[in-house]
């Protein structure tokens, strides 16, 4: 069968969320820029974004702004490459079976669980503030590759596979957050439109279809009624991703003619260097005029901060460094436990998930968004230069350069997970 060569979606992806996480640091600066540089240049940044530029689409959003189209719209097609994602890897990819599953599963977890306590544990006592719970549970797996990126050959390739991987199984988690824990008032009626068009979209696959263009013209109808049902909109980008065909091509490059396959190539570049650094440049200028150390350290912004600059790393090395103990896994092959510190510290960038959950945790009011963000920026930032300079200056493994040259030859066809993990003897 005819192969797309070495470009396989692994490959694909680890080079355009490099770039891309670069890109969006550079749009969410611009955004604090601007937000900055003085009140006429915050208030045109303010009004670009909010100014009703579109119709009426649902009762609950009101008219359409740019700001809108960009949240639960374009961030709807992100989500469905986060589907696609998702399906791929537990179907033809590193989280296939088990024991493959099984590290990157528990890092994940208790990544997610630990800065959701300490955010209720800062946040105690302070009513309305207890719905922000899972804004520091989410990593932006976009920002933190970019800084792996940064490193260029002192991070090792286990490293960046590890991170892809707890970064997917966390974006299922987010995603189940959003469907569960943010969605308003249901609507019966549009909720049953979109099953039903779930339901043509599995039987279209099921009977062998394969044009995307059928597929994609199902999403923007599932987008729509997902949207009108009280769910939020950006749901429906997983759950189209779930109706995908794929073909599988385990241990080699991806099918030519796989549609899943095609698609993430062709959403991957649209996703990585427009959609989030577009929505990093629309979330992230917050106004710092007038701010002290008392809004700082009021209680969301610390919670949302210490979730992820603290709970992140205690959750994920701590879960990594029980699995080892326990033999439930092998550590990281090619990388040493300052180096795992270090890739931990990374998982506390939430940024994009982080921004966007806050959004939903307190949509009428805007005031705790701004606090939430100042939070998310703070967490984000601190893990990301801390868990840099880690990485920067931790000790390279002895047979670092030798495991990298193996690494790359199976990254090329897409390979096994297993050498994410050390063998034994």
């Amino acid at each position: 069968m005819k192969r797309t060569g070495a470009n396989s979606a692994l490959r694909d992806f680890l080079t355009s969320e490099a770039a891309g996480g670069v890109l969006l640091m550079v749009a969410a600066a611009l955004a604090m820029i601007v937000a900055n540089t003085s009140p006429d240049f915050y208030h045109l940044y303010h009004d670009l974004l909010h100014d009703e530029v579109g119709p009426v689409l649902s009762d609950k959003l009101g008219p359409m702004t740019a700001h809108l189209w960009i949240n639960d719209g374009l961030m709807a097609i992100f989500f469905l490459l986060v589907g696609l994602e998702i399906k791929r890897e537990f179907v033809d990819g590193r989280l296939s079976t088990w024991e493959r599953r099984r590290l990157p599963v528990i890092a994940a977890a208790a990544g997610m669980l630990v800065p959701a306590c300490i955010f209720l544990f800062v946040a105690r006592g302070h009513s309305g503030l207890e719905n922000g719970w899972a804004i520091p549970a989410a990593t932006d797996i976009a920002f933190a590759i970019g800084v792996l990126a940064l490193l260029g050959s002192r991070a090792p390739t286990s490293l960046k596979l590890f991170l892809t991987t707890v970064a997917i199984v966390d974006d299922m988690g987010a995603v189940a957050i959003i469907a569960i824990a943010y969605t308003g008032g249901i609507k019966s009626i549009a909720l049953l439109a979109a099953v039903l068009i779930l339901g043509l979209m599995y039987f279209l696959n099921k009977t062998g279809v394969k044009p995307l263009s059928v597929y994609l013209l199902c999403f923007a109808a599932l987008w729509y009624a997902v949207l009108l049902s009280g769910v939020h909109a950006t749901v429906a980008g997983v759950l189209a991703a779930m109706m995908i065909p794929i073909r599988q091509t385990p241990g080699t490059p991806d099918a030519i003619d796989s549609p899943l396959h095609i698609l993430e190539h062709k959403l991957h570049p649209w996703s990585a260097y427009l959609i989030v650094p577009l929505f990093g440049f629309a979330n992230a200028g917050v106004r710092l005029e007038g701010m002290g150390m008392e809004q700082i350290l009021a209680p969301l912004p610390l919670g949302i901060a210490a979730g992820l600059f603290l709970g992140k790393q205690l959750g994920i090395f701590g879960s990594i460094w029980l699995c080892v103990k326990f033999g439930l896994a092998s550590k990281l092959r090619g990388a040493t436990w300052l180096q795992i510190y270090g890739v931990s510290l990374l998982c506390g960038i939430g940024f994009t998930m982080s921004l966007f959950i806050g959004a939903l945790a307190f949509p009428h009011d805007l005031a705790l968004v701004e606090e939430a963000k100042i939070g998310v920026l703070a967490g984000s930032i601190l893990s990301a230069l801390v868990g840099f300079a880690v990485l920067r200056f931790a000790p390279l493994h002895p047979r670092h350069h030798q495991i990298e040259r193996e690494e790359d030859a199976e990254i090329i066809l897409d390979g096994d997970i297993s050498s994410m993990e050390e063998q034994p003897a």
